[in-house]
């Protein structure tokens, strides 16, 4: 494809708070570049049915403090498929777009790479999940804005916790990641974290019981990451009933609460910067990207290694947190 002229935007996949944010930077700083905006509604689903509308500069006012996504976002089995994907691409050239910018998590940039790859269109990906989970990036858009709505959320079960003197067993999103349990369990000064990273290195649930928990507490809160490989919370109380029935145990589990809400001045400010630094990639000519930020510099990652490689975890925060439960 020749000199990109048109910018697709579109979410995808789970909504973040800072989509918005990030749907304002890509549009106000591609029309400061000369280039015309369309911004695509219910993610690749949209690209199929067609639902695609120009933009302008007031199309994204008054949204960097809105949590979800303006443009909306759905599942497409469609565009799994090479068909789906064709007719996708047919409606994205009769709309005059030559570059699309996707905002999303692995799944979405999955479907990018696929796609960029099939078509030679050129996609900057953007890093649009709460889980924290793609690799290239120290940090996600809606990130932050979980880990404060976790925060505050476990700051109120505690109370109820203290009071009844209870085991509580609080379960966080992440999907396969354990960014939002181990530093949610930080911040709220959680006994532990139970995460999928070490699932299958140690019995999280008998360590902890064996560490002798409660020896000086009338409470615990410990978080657990949603995830075949800890359990669940359910599996977990469930274990401790049958396994240490002289616990009082109580399960919470956080759910879509954690996706929604006005996002924090960090995930502003990130969605911002990366928006801004997607469209500045493509007039440099790049292609098949994400762009992320690492040490506060922004960065621009291969699709693939974004995709295939797992993000570690920081093990230092695993002692620290240990440290601190005593």
């Amino acid at each position: 494809m020749g000199v990109v002229k048109c910018v697709g935007i579109l979410t995808s996949g789970g909504d973040a708070p800072g989509m918005n944010a990030a749907i304002r930077a890509v549009t106000r700083s591609a029309i400061y570049n000369g280039l015309a905006v369309k911004g695509i509604y219910r993610g690749y689903k949209g690209l199929i049915d067609n639902e695609i509308v120009e933009f302008k500069t007031q199309n994204v006012s008054n949204i960097i403090q809105q949590g979800g996504t303006i443009l909306k976002t759905a599942r497409s089995q469609e565009f799994m498929t090479p068909e789906g994907r064709q007719l996708a691409y047919d409606n994205m050239c009769n709309a005059g777009i030559d570059a699309l910018v996707v905002i999303g998590g692995d799944g979405s940039l999955t479907g990018a790479r696929i796609f960029a790859e099939e078509f030679d269109v050129p996609i900057i990906g953007l890093p649009g999940t709460i889980d924290n989970d793609l690799y290239g990036t120290d940090r996600t858009i809606g990130y932050d804005t979980a880990l404060n709505t976790i925060m505050e959320a476990v700051d109120k079960i505690r109370d109820t916790a203290t009071s009844h003197e209870r085991l509580f067993f609080i379960e966080v999103m992440g999907r396969d990641a354990g960014f939002l349990a181990l530093n949610g369990a930080i911040a709220v000064g959680a006994e532990a974290a139970i995460i999928p990273e070490i699932a299958t290195e140690v019995d999280q649930l008998a360590e902890l019981i064996q560490n002798g928990f409660r020896k000086s507490k009338n409470s615990s809160i410990v978080l657990v990451a949603e995830s075949e490989l800890t359990g669940g919370a359910m599996g977990l109380a469930e274990r401790v009933k049958n396994e240490y029935p002289q616990y009082d145990v109580r399960v919470t589990i956080l759910g879509h609460i954690q996706r929604g809400g006005s996002p924090t001045a960090n995930d502003r400010i990130l969605a911002s910067r990366l928006g801004n630094a997607a469209i500045d990639a493509l007039l440099e000519g790049q292609r098949n990207i994400m762009v992320g930020v690492q040490n506060d510099e922004i960065v621009n990652v291969p699709f693939v290694k974004a995709i295939k490689k797992d993000k570690p975890i920081n093990r230092d925060l695993l002692n620290t947190l240990r440290i601190l439960s005593i």
